[in-house]
């Protein structure tokens, strides 16, 4: 008997909830690929900028904050993809 196609979790959330997709083909999931790798380049960037505007030293309180804001949410994202990409692994 075959086993039940596990459910990804997409990079994006329904009404503030999770949203998780069924099967591993089609256009849904291409989206979700391609937005995910747009989030991870995304991060890269964000992370590039943050080194260059901390390594400064005349950082402001404004860019400090603005900096921490969008790590965070980078952040977030990447640990999405992770759990996603890890659960679909067996991981």
């Amino acid at each position: 008997m075959n086993e039940p196609t596990p459910l990804r979790r997409l990079p994006w959330t329904e009404d503030g909830r999770p949203a998780f997709l069924s099967g591993d083909d089609g256009p849904v999931s291409r989206l979700a690929d391609e937005l995910e790798e747009q989030q991870l380049e995304t991060a890269a960037v964000v992370l590039a900028l943050a080194r260059e505007t901390l390594a400064s030293g005349r950082t402001t309180l404004l860019e400090a904050t603005w900096v921490n804001r969008r790590l965070t949410e980078c952040l977030r994202d990447a640990l999405h993809v992770a759990e996603s990409r890890g659960a679909r692994l067996g991981l």
